[in-house]
């Protein structure tokens, strides 16, 4: 322990009991509270976040653990000298660093093993180590304690200049000792030790000796490390998800082009579909879904207009909805009909290495008769509006694409009329709404589609209506306007 004048300035005295005691109380209750709040947290060990958030808890408690112990000991003053270990007593184990209560009628002052005290008297080259620092070093009580020339012996190789270094800096330079370094304890463990010391200077004012107090903290960084580790875990997880989502926008903008304005059939007379479509992105954060619409013109006059939602996020979905749109695409030039499309697409998905869900709503719109054939697979039907009202089309049969083999897709026919306007969209536009919901809110906008000059104007509203903050998913419109 530090002699009564240690540097140049007398040492300090401790506090009586009262205070200690009332310090220790509300160490642990905050211990108590910060343990209530961490046992609240969910602990998801793929969630680089939330493995964080535990770490971060868990160094908090190991902190406060050392507080309360350092202030019991404060209260309870040093422990006595352990016996001696006797060779048949097992090794304690490497990782036997927490505090543990003390046997029936120990002193209360055992109950602690994590922090020690040494002297180191130059005149006679003798060392005092007290029964704890005996612990933490993994020695036998029954030996001489280590003097300073003999100290470094237990410290590991790389760790010794360090040790050296603030030794020295503290017997020539009267600079106090603060710092870190690792022992290597006789059953092969490593712990980090913090040591903290002063010089004590003689009448003359020369050094006669040097105390120091010595800490075990692997523990604690351990938790620090936990710390790090997480922390950098999350960052790069954060990272790759920016990187997924950059990737994922960019793929998608490059199938999904922002289609305005309107469509004439190749060398066939004036224009006979008014044409607008529109993503409605999720909330910032939310990776980018599957939707898609599409609207093409074919080598037979003809339109395609299609609509589609592949289950999950991500750069794969985002993918597999391209490869999705371009088999659409394909096929539709081929003249192949949307209930046969829609049944080579289920073979699609089924076929894949990864299997997946969608859904999707595929037409065709033949101008020389205004006809709308079309087809659906577990999707929402279009909605037709005429002279200010609207009205969902009758579903023909179709199941979610994906979900089984063979399943059969069929067709409906509608003949529209010019003016007729044709709302083609993906099951998130209207956030928290079964289907039918929102079927009724987006036939509510009906007037404003009426009073609309074109499929643009019709888009704005929709986005007006339905583009506010709160929703969780992406979703896709495409509005079609007969204009002859």
């Amino acid at each position: 322990m530090p002699s009564p004048v240690s540097a140049d300035r007398p040492a300090a005295q401790p506090p009586g009991p009262d205070p200690v005691e009332a310090l220790i109380t509300r160490a642990r209750q905050l211990k108590g509270d910060v343990d209530a709040v961490r046992r609240d947290v969910r602990c998801d060990d793929t969630d680089p976040e939330e493995r964080w958030q535990r770490a971060l808890y868990d160094l908090a408690l190991h902190q406060l653990s050392d507080l309360d112990a350092h202030l019991a000991q404060l209260r309870d003053g040093p422990a006595p000298l352990p016996p001696a270990v006797e060779p048949s007593e097992p090794t304690e184990p490497a990782e036997a660093h927490t505090v543990r209560p003390a046997p029936a009628g120990a002193p209360r002052g055992a109950l602690l093993s994590r922090v020690g005290s040494a002297e180191w008297n130059l005149l006679t080259d003798e060392a005092s180590w007290s029964g704890e620092l005996y612990r933490i070093l993994g020695r036998d009580p029954a030996l001489p304690a280590l003097t300073l020339d003999e100290l470094p012996s237990l410290v590991v190789e790389a760790d010794r200049p360090k040790l050296t270094g603030m030794v020295t800096d503290c017997l020539i330079d009267g600079r106090p000792i603060d710092g870190e370094f690792r022992v290597r304890r006789p059953d092969g463990s490593v712990r980090s030790v913090h040591m903290m010391g002063e010089p004590v200077l003689g009448a003359d004012g020369g050094t006669v000796s040097m105390w120091a107090v010595l800490r075990d903290v692997s523990a604690l960084r351990r938790s620090r490390r936990t710390v790090h580790e997480t922390h950098d875990s999350l960052r790069r997880h954060r990272q790759r998800e920016q990187t997924e989502h950059r990737v994922a926008t960019e793929l998608q903008e490059a199938v999904l082009p922002p289609w305005r304005g309107s469509l004439r059939p190749p060398h066939q007379g004036p224009r006979t579909l008014d044409l607008a479509a529109y993503r409605l992105p999720a909330d910032g954060g939310t990776p980018i879904g599957g939707d898609w619409y599409d609207a093409l013109e074919l080598a037979d006059g003809e339109t395609l207009l299609s609509v589609g939602d592949l289950t999950g996020h991500g750069v794969a979905v985002a993918s597999g909805m391209a490869t999705l749109l371009g088999a659409v695409r394909g096929m539709a030039m081929t003249g192949t009909q949307p209930g046969q499309l829609l049944s080579l697409l289920n073979q699609l998905l089924d076929a894949t290495v990864q299997p997946a869900l969608g859904s999707a709503v595929c037409a065709r719109y033949r101008p020389t008769t205004r006809t709308l054939v079309w087809g659906q697979a577990g999707h929402p039907a279009p909605l037709l509006f005429r002279d200010g009202t609207g009205c969902a089309l009758d579903a023909p049969e179709g199941v979610l694409l994906g979900a089984t083999s063979g399943a059969v897709y069929g067709q409906a026919e509608v003949i529209l009329v010019p003016g007729d306007l044709l709302l083609l969209h993906t099951e998130g536009l209207v956030p928290g709404h079964s289907r039918t919901a929102a079927a009724d809110r987006l036939l509510g906008l009906a007037p404003r589609f009426d009073d609309a000059r074109d499929a643009q104007d019709c888009v704005r509203a929709l986005v007006e209506e339905f583009g506010g903050t709160g929703r969780v998913d992406d979703a896709c419109v495409l509005v079609a306007r007969v204009t002859a």
